[in-house]
């Protein structure tokens, strides 16, 4: 998915749930003290309870180091990190590092989602960033772009500290946000996985903590949390039919039925609604041109998931300038449609030009235009 996509996708869900509107409140006994349940795509919510309710995290917070760590090594490459002191001085869950170790940073990725690593976590806050305040900084700027509004990360790994904390609907964004990206996915689906060591040269299976992939079928991640001040926490992905589902509990303490009973709920209660504007076709007028108008034409669709009921009232709208200023190059976006509910983007489909339209050179005349004229010829002008 390219940058402009995803910019799109994070603006959509953070719009919806701007203005959610909860549904079937209080139909199910869930333990957790806060939750919730949307739609990945459209950011529709299908069920929540105390969802921006400040709370700790726990290893959730792995979500957000994970997804740096991948961005940075997709963006600079899987470089390889020496473990230092530094690094794994810190309690808690481990991958096994030790100091002298040599791992690159997928497997640090691969220690945080599986096994829920603390070494791993601050090994990659340290590679990352330079230090591990460095880091942080890094995940509350991530964090305010793609709209989680009440969450303070204070640690790489979840550990209770300073006030860490986040809310169940920002993690809902979190996790929606992670899971469009491919090598975040590829990791966090798997129930255990090979993971290489470089120094010393060795392999080591490491198990998921995530016990929703054994047990809910359609579960493809995302990561478990726990500490006493926190409870268990966690942040799941569900999919079926096409229908992609976040789930987010805190402090649950029967987290595992929580989330199916919530999955099968969710599933029961959304629908999976195409937008297809290939074939679409509309003519408009260039402005100072002699060819009349130019056919613009729409060759796309889309999909998204909405709560039962809301696909009934997305209305269409297609957006494109009255007069088109040139030039214009074959395959260029002149407008779009877009598709709303209650006043809100769900998406839209690109309209594109059929054909190049070159600008028009207009020659001007006059005793002066001619003698500059003359003057820029003799200098090679054009």
């Amino acid at each position: 998915m390219n940058k402009f996509k995803k910019i799109f996708l994070v603006f959509i869900l953070f719009a919806a749930l701007l203005n959610f509107s909860v549904i079937f409140s209080g139909a199910l006994d869930i333990s957790a003290q806060s939750g919730i349940l949307i739609c990945a795509d459209s950011g529709s919510v299908i069920w929540s309870k105390n969802e921006t309710e400040p709370l700790p995290m726990a290893s959730t917070t792995k979500i957000m180091t994970s997804l740096l760590a991948l961005e940075h090594m997709e963006a600079c490459g899987n470089k390889e990190i020496e473990i230092t002191e530094e690094m794994v001085r810190v309690e808690g869950t481990s991958m096994g590092l030790r100091a002298g170790n040599i791992v690159n940073l997928e497997a640090l990725v691969q220690g945080m989602l599986l096994c829920s690593g603390n070494d791993a976590a601050n090994a990659a806050a340290i590679a990352v960033g330079g230090d591990v305040n460095n880091f942080i900084d890094l995940m509350n700027e991530k964090a305010k772009m793609i709209g989680m509004e009440n969450t303070k990360f204070s640690t790489p790994s979840g550990l209770d500290k300073d006030n860490h904390h986040s809310t169940a609907k920002d993690m809902a964004i979190l996790g929606a946000y992670a899971m469009e990206n491919e090598n975040f996915l590829k990791i966090t689906s798997q129930k255990s996985m090979p993971v290489k060591f470089l120094s010393p040269n060795k392999t080591v299976r490491l198990k998921n903590h995530n016990k929703l992939l054994r047990l809910y079928d359609g579960c493809i991640g995302v990561k478990t949390g726990f500490t006493k001040l926190a409870g268990r926490c966690l942040v799941s992905c569900a999919e079926k039919n096409g229908v992609r589902l976040i789930c987010v509990t805190l402090n649950a303490p029967n987290d595992w039925d929580d989330h199916m009973s919530l999955y099968n709920f969710g599933f029961e209660n959304t629908v999976l609604k195409k937008f297809c504007d290939v074939g679409f076709k509309i003519s408009v007028p260039l402005k100072n041109s002699s060819e009349g108008n130019l056919e613009c034409e729409c060759n796309s669709e889309f999909s998204a998931v909405f709560k039962k009921g809301d696909e009934l009232k997305i209305t269409r709208q297609v957006e494109i300038p009255d007069v088109l200023e040139l030039p214009i190059e074959r395959g260029q976006i002149l407008g779009k449609v877009v598709y709303y509910l209650d006043g809100k983007i769900v998406g839209k489909n690109d309209i594109l030009s059929s054909r190049e339209v070159k600008k028009i050179k207009v020659k001007k005349y006059g005793f002066f235009y001619g003698i500059a004229d003359f003057f820029r010829k003799l200098l090679g002008g054009k």
